[in-house]
C-alpha cells in the first residue's frame, strides 16, 4: 500500500530549512538567482502584501507570464497563504486572458512583461490589482487598501518580523489538503472555459510519488523548460524539484534546439522531461544519420562489435544532454517506434509517463531499467486505473482513473464536470486502451483530439476550425498534426468563390485565410499549411467528423 499523501508544503518547509543557503531558482536567461533562504523570504514577503492589502483564504489570484524566477515564487507565495492559485498560459491572446482573469474570479493577476503590454486592464472589472513578475512591482491599484499595503510593504514586513526574517521558522499550512489550490485552463477558449480545479491534495500526491519513486537531492539540477502554467512543468520542473532541495532553471521563452542543447551543457540537468517530438528531432539531426550509414547497419546487429557500438552511440546521446542525465522522462504523446527500439537498444534511462491536467498530471509511470516498450507504465501511487471492457487486457476500452491526483471537477462548469465522471466516482479520461497482466498500460487511441506542442502546450484543433470555418469560401475543415506542424484540411465552398469577381485562385484564398486565422492565435497554435480536399469529411450519425480518418 502506498503512504497517505504527505502535503507538498512540508516538503517545502523542511526543503527551506535544509537547504537554506543552496540555490533554489535561476533565471537561466538572466542574473537572477535565489537560495532557499531568500526566495523564503520572498514568500514571506508577499505574505504581509496579501495580508495587509484584504485579501482572503480562498481568494483567487491569476498568475500570466513566461517561466521564471518571479513566477514560481508568485505560486508558492499564493497556495502557502492558502489563496488559489489560477495558471494562464502566457501565449493565449489577450481576449482569451481578459475572459479567464474574469472568469476566474480572480482578485489579483500577478504579470509578466510581455502580457502586461498586451492586456487592456479595464476588461478585467473583478481585479482588484495587477502586481508585475519583474520586480514585484504594484502596476495597478483599484482600492486604496492595496495602495497603502504596497506603499507600506517593509514598515509592514519589519513589524511583522522585528528581528529579521528566519528561514529555520518558516511554518506552512498543512491541514488543508482537501481545500482547492489551483485552477489550470486548459485552453483559451472564450465559450466555455474549462479550469480544471486541483487540490492541495492532488498537487502534493504527485510531488510524493516523485520523492518515493524518483528521489533528488541537493547539488542536482533540473531546467524548466515546458510551460509553468502547464500541469506537467510546474509540478515536476519545479514543485517536485523544490522538494528534493534541487536548482531549477527557468527558461523564459520557447527554446530554439540550439538554446536547449546549449542550456543541456551548462546546467547539466539530472533529469529532462519533455514530448517526443524533441528526442525525435534530436535523433533525426544527431543519432540516425550515424546509425543509418551502410556500415553501420551491419555492425549494429554484430555480436561483440554491437556493444562497443551502441556504448558509443549512448555515450554520444548522453553528452548531448550534459553528461550526468539519470532520467528522461518523455509524455504527451506515442514515441517513435524506431526512436524508442534505439534508445531500448543503448540502454539509456527513458521512459514514457501518462498523464492530464485534470490528474496534476501523472497517472502512469515505471521505472526506466524495467519498463516495457510501447507502454506509458503503471498505474502511480494512490491512484487506480482500469479498462472500461469486459476483457481489459485484450479488449480495447476507455481508461478510467481514480485517486488522489484526480480533480475536484470544472470550475463553474457542472455540465462537464458531471460529463467527465461517472456515477460511481471513476474518471473518464477519453483515453482508449488495455492493461496487461503486470499493470502496464497500453494506449491504443484517443478518444479525445487535442494535440500536443512541441513544447508541452495543449492545442485543440477545434478551436481553431471554428474561426478557420468562419472564414470566406471555407466550408468545413480539420486540423492535423504532421511532422510537429498543423496542417488544415480545408473543404473549400467552391460555388461561392466561382460567383465572386476576384483574380485570386481558391488556393491564394486559402493562404490568405490563413494568414489571417494565425494572427487571432498564440503561436504554438499557428497553421503551417492548407490542404484543400475535394468532397466533405465522412461523418458520424451525428454529424460529427470521423476525425480518426484524416491524419
Amino acid at each position: 500500500m502506498a503512504a497517505p499523501t504527505k502535503h507538498f508544503l512540508s516538503y517545502l518547509e523542511t526543503s527551506i530549512k535544509q537547504n537554506a543557503n543552496c540555490p533554489a531558482l535561476s533565471d537561466y536567461d538572466g542574473e537572477l538567482t535565489y537560495t532557499y533562504a531568500q526566495m523564503a523570504e520572498k514568500i514571506a514577503r508577499l505574505h504581509v502584501l496579501f495580508s495587509t492589502s484584504g485579501l482572503r483564504k480562498g481568494d483567487k489570484v491569476a498568475i500570466c507570464g513566461r517561466n521564471s524566477a518571479h513566477w514560481a515564487i508568485s505560486f508558492l507565495a499564493v497556495t502557502s497563504y492558502e489563496a488559489i492559485a489560477v495558471s494562464i498560459l502566457p501565449d493565449f491572446q489577450p481576449e482569451s486572458i481578459h475572459a479567464l482573469v474574469n472568469h476566474s474570479d480572480a482578485k489579483c493577476l500577478f504579470v509578466g512583461p510581455v502580457v502586461w503590454n498586451a492586456i487592456d486592464v479595464n476588461a478585467m472589472p473583478t481585479l482588484g490589482g495587477i502586481i508585475s513578475m519583474n520586480q514585484f512591482e504594484l502596476l495597478e491599484s483599484r482600492t486604496d487598501k492595496l495602495t497603502h499595503a504596497y506603499n507600506n510593504w517593509e514598515n509592514a514586513f519589519n513589524e511583522q518580523y522585528p528581528k529579521g526574517f528566519l528561514a529555520l521558522e518558516v511554518t506552512y499550512p498543512q491541514n488543508n489538503l482537501d481545500e482547492p489550490a489551483l485552477i489550470n485552463y486548459t485552453s483559451g477558449t472564450t465559450s466555455d472555459p474549462k479550469g480544471v480545479v486541483l487540490s492541495y491534495r492532488s498537487i502534493s500526491s504527485n510531488v510524493q510519488f516523485g520523492q518515493d519513486r524518483i528521489p533528488n537531492k541537493a547539488g542536482w539540477s533540473m531546467i524548466s523548460m515546458l510551460p509553468l502554467a502547464h500541469m506537467f512543468g510546474l509540478t515536476f520542473e519545479f514543485v517536485y524539484q523544490l522538494a528534493g532541495g534541487c536548482h531549477v532553471y527557468f527558461l523564459s521563452k520557447t527554446p530554439s534546439p540550439q538554446v536547449l542543447m546549449k542550456a543541456f551543457t551548462d546546467v547539466h540537468p539530472y533529469m529532462i522531461l519533455t514530448v517526443p517530438l524533441v528526442i525525435e528531432k534530436i535523433f533525426k539531426k544527431t543519432i540516425f544519420p550515424v546509425i543509418h550509414k551502410p556500415v553501420m547497419r551491419v555492425l549494429w546487429y554484430t555480436p561483440f562489435i554491437k556493444n562497443v557500438i551502441r556504448k558509443k552511440v549512448h555515450e554520444k546521446l548522453m553528452g548531448a544532454f550534459g553528461g550526468e542525465l539519470r532520467y528522461l522522462i518523455i509524455g504527451g504523446a506515442a514515441l517513435n517506434r524506431e526512436v524508442e527500439n534505439c534508445l531500448k537498444a543503448i540502454k539509456f534511462p527513458y521512459t514514457v509517463g501518462y498523464g492530464m491536467t485534470e490528474c496534476g498530471p501523472i497517472l502512469g509511470y515505471e521505472d526506466w531499467d524495467v519498463f516495457e516498450k510501447r507502454s506509458c507504465g503503471k498505474a502511480v501511487h494512490r491512484v487506480e486505473v482500469k479498462i472500461d471492457s469486459e476483457d481489459e487486457q485484450n479488449k480495447v476500452g476507455e481508461i478510467l482513473v481514480r485517486g488522489d491526483n484526480v480533480m475536484s471537477g470544472y470550475y463553474k462548469n457542472p455540465e462537464a464536470t458531471a460529463a467527465i465522471f461517472t456515477e460511481d466516482g471513476w474518471m473518464r479520461t477519453g483515453d482508449l486502451g488495455v492493461i496487461d497482466a503486470k499493470g502496464n498500460i497500453f494506449i491504443r487511441g484517443r478518444n479525445k483530439s487535442m494535440i500536443l506542442g512541441a513544447s508541452g502546450q495543449n492545442i485543440y484543433p477545434e478551436e481553431i476550425e471554428d474561426k478557420l470555418n468562419n472564414m470566406p469560401h471555407v466550408i468545413e475543415s480539420v486540423v492535423v498534426e504532421r511532422n510537429g506542424q498543423l496542417t488544415a484540411l480545408i473543404y473549400p465552398d467552391l460555388e461561392s468563390f466561382k460567383t465572386e469577381t476576384n483574380h485570386k485562385t481558391i488556393e491564394e484564398q486559402m493562404e490568405q485565410n490563413r494568414l489571417h486565422v494565425n494572427r487571432l492565435l498564440p503561436g504554438f497554435c499557428h497553421i503551417k499549411t492548407t490542404e484543400i480536399v475535394d468532397k466533405e469529411f465522412e461523418k458520424t450519425p451525428k454529424r460529427s467528423i470521423k476525425r480518426f480518418l484524416y491524419s
